[in-house]
């Protein structure tokens, strides 16, 4: 791209980013640390294997690190793309302003993930460059935007004159609710936000320490150098009628069985009802299949688990599910069976991709759950929503829906937390986080159960609760 095409101030940039284009290697290099815990967690964000743009791409190192099946890193400087093409030849690079709309039009997408990272403090306009990138976005794309906060300002420039940091044009210092105003505005919504690196050197450790266990405390982390936004794509989902399978995971549960087939209201087409027998002790097997003989007309299976928990039970059905959209319905019908249009709805108009059940913000019948659990649940509500950096009021609501293809993702990532969770619960939910999806909690009158006994040790399953915060911290945080 010729100067004179320009602006002024985009042509200062382009001076000074082809100015810095020899030495930008050696700056990371200097900046290691820094570099290093960026490179780290986008890499957490970003899967390997996915088709990736990257606008603003410098010298290519990050789109590298990311490992994508396709990259594509778009820059305005041509030294920048020059050194990038020499060193990455398996990437595609483009020189050109990525604000410009004949640019954008001409690359082959669309892209699983769109990064501009420290690129939107450039931008001459962030609502229409977001904008136009809608041409490149399927509705699972995620928007990655990585910026220095605004707070920083005055030592960043400092460290500048120092030698400290690679030096930098005037640009914008937006604020997170600035950023996000941009993104709103061009039909795009936040699904994730974090802070990263409240001390971004590593001060022979203590940088490390203070960033783990103190620049990863609420209010505390807002402080940190670094922000990230993810967010998705937000425009108009057409409502079809996928079909859908409801597993029911049952233990000693005979006296539900047939309740639950009777009163599942037919909210698709295509329903299929997937019975996940626990090896029970009071006939529930037996009782299972009179009632598949007795509703002729409704699609029900039944399997027999070979392990043991509710986790195994949501794995072995899930993986035999022939449905579109997938839901979990706890056979002791706490969760009234009433309820799953509710929570159908939700994903099928695209308000959410992974809903999550909550019992504790409408008030539940006074024998559906025991004070000391309710306060358990609320308490570890709040530990988990800081972990996930997304609202859960609930995180062991029985009733979790998500479409198969999405479940599929999580599965060929499971290895990164790997088969630890009795629940059934976390293994979805971890899952959806590291997948970066839309969460949507549907609120749901909890009923005390009419049949069997609770299955829940209060103190057994709180220890194990509480290994379960400690493992998603040292997945999810210290990253």
């Amino acid at each position: 791209m010729e100067s004179m095409n320009l602006n002024t101030r985009k042509k200062a940039i382009l001076k000074h980013a082809d100015s810095l284009a020899n030495s930008r290697n050696k700056w990371i290099d200097k900046n290691h640390y820094f570099h290093q815990d960026e490179h780290n967690y986008l890499q957490f964000l970003v899967n390997e294997g996915q088709r990736v743009l990257e606008l603003g791409c410098g010298t290519g190192q990050l789109l590298n690190m990311l490992k994508p099946s396709y990259g594509v890193g778009v820059d305005l400087s041509a030294n920048m793309i020059s050194i990038a093409q020499k060193n990455y030849s398996n990437l595609e690079f483009v020189q050109g302003d990525l604000e410009d709309q004949e640019l954008i039009s001409s690359l082959k997408g669309p892209f699983d993930y769109i990064i501009l990272s420290d690129t939107i403090g450039y931008l001459d306009d962030c609502e229409d460059t977001f904008a136009m990138l809608h041409s490149l976005c399927t509705p699972d794309t995620r928007l990655i935007i990585v910026y220095y906060s605004w707070h920083w300002q005055p030592i960043l420039t400092f460290g500048e004159k120092i030698g400290l940091k690679m030096p930098s044009v005037k640009m914008n210092w937006l604020s997170t609710e600035d950023t996000i105003g941009f993104l709103q505005l061009a039909d795009f919504e936040p699904v994730k936000r974090e802070w990263r690196q409240l001390v971004p050197r590593s001060v022979f450790g203590l940088g490390t320490l203070i960033n783990h266990f103190v620049g990863t405390l609420p209010f505390i982390r807002r402080l940190s150098l670094r922000n990230y936004i993810v967010a998705r794509p937000m425009k108009e989902v057409g409502v079809n009628n996928p079909s859908t399978t409801v597993l029911i995971p049952c233990r000693n549960e005979k006296g539900n069985i047939e309740n639950a087939v009777k009163r599942l209201p037919n909210f698709c087409d295509d329903l299929e009802i997937i019975y996940v027998e626990g090896n029970s002790q009071d006939g529930t097997l037996d009782e299972i299949h009179r009632v598949i003989k007795a509703y002729p007309d409704k699609d029900i299976k039944v399997l027999v688990q070979d392990g043991k928990g509710k986790g195994d039970a949501v794995r072995k059905g899930f993986d035999n599910a022939r449905g579109d959209i997938l839901m979990i319905l706890d056979a002791d019908l706490t969760v009234p069976p009433e309820d799953l249009p509710k929570f159908y709805r939700a994903i099928v108009t695209g308000k959410g991709e992974y809903i999550n059940g909550t019992r504790l913000v409408y008030p539940m019948d006074d024998q559906a759950m025991r004070f000391l659990n309710f306060w358990a649940n609320r308490t570890f509500s709040v530990l988990f929503s800081w972990l996930l950096n997304q609202r859960f009021t609930d995180t062991l609501c029985g009733t979790k829906v998500l479409t198969k293809k999405n479940y599929e993702k999580i599965v060929s990532n499971r290895s990164y937390f790997g088969d630890f969770d009795p629940f059934g619960d976390f293994d979805l939910i971890f899952g959806a986080t590291k997948l970066n999806l839309k969460v949507v909690e549907v609120p749901i009158r909890y009923a005390a159960r009419e049949y069997g006994e609770t299955q829940i040790s209060r103190f057994r399953h709180g220890w194990l609760l509480l290994k379960m915060v400690f493992f998603a911290y040292k997945k999810l945080k210290i990253i």
